[in-house]
């Protein structure tokens, strides 16, 4: 198997670590035979990638097998953003659907314990016909037998059909959007487009939240905030702006 080393993960602090911990737990706890999860957003630059790294690190630590699949074929944040180093040439999502690699040659784990990731490999401009075919939904099927988790970093469903195309072969659905960006119709459209596809969304991710907390001193915290189809949740999470 392959290495990757993880050079830059934003070191959270204990509201940090605390709202990860209840996102985790949440998610283990869909049921037993709900494994593949992809998470999506709106439109690009509302933290998705950051939030699922963030989660399968915190899942891993707990002692999960998790597996990160960068799905995003058009547009991958993922070596950049964070840092990750590898030994040799990088293959990845495309090489494999498109039958050029076998699936163990495209897994990598990282330094983490438990955590291993799928990237891309690289960018296609029209990545649909990959997407929706069986190797993808036969490979997740693979995944979710090898894994305890298998998360699914997804292009924005606001903006391209990927999500869509991508939810239809997962157990469910989780929605990232920051905090004031976004009007209530345009998430609405992104929950039907994705409960369309016949995947449920399981939970939605506020993220950016900038809350003003008064006392003998007004001062400012970035706080991240989750929500259920059963109810309303609020944990402090030091997110950083992208």
């Amino acid at each position: 198997m392959k290495y990757a080393t993880i050079t830059n993960m934003l070191k959270m602090d204990y509201s940090g670590t605390e709202a990860m911990n209840s996102i985790s737990t949440n998610l283990s706890f869909v049921g037993m035979n709900s494994k593949k999860f992809i998470i999506t957003s709106c439109t690009e630059n509302e933290g998705k990638s950051s939030l699922c790294m963030q989660i399968m690190v915190n899942l891993a630590k707990r002692g999960k097998r998790v597996v990160f699949v960068d799905a995003d074929l058009r547009k991958s944040v993922l070596f950049k953003r964070f840092g990750i180093q590898t030994e040799g040439e990088v293959v990845g999502l495309a090489h494999f659907l498109a039958g050029y690699q076998t699936l163990d040659d495209v897994i990598y784990q990282t330094d983490i314990p438990g955590a291993y990731i799928i990237p891309t490999g690289k960018d296609i401009a029209n990545p649909l016909p990959l997407l929706d075919s069986d190797y993808f939904k036969n490979m997740l099927d693979v995944l979710a037998k090898e894994f305890d988790i298998v998360l699914v970093d997804a292009p924005p469903i606001g903006l391209v059909i990927d999500a869509a195309v991508i939810s239809k072969n997962c157990d469910g659905a989780v929605l990232v959007v920051e905090y004031g960006r976004r009007r209530k119709y345009e998430v609405m459209d992104s929950v039907k487009q994705i409960e369309q596809s016949g995947c449920k969304v399981i939970g939605c991710i506020l993220n950016k939240v900038t809350i003003r907390t008064l006392s003998e001193k007004s001062y400012y915290k970035n706080h991240y905030y989750a929500y259920s189809h059963y109810g309303y949740g609020g944990y402090g999470y030091g997110h950083k702006k992208e």
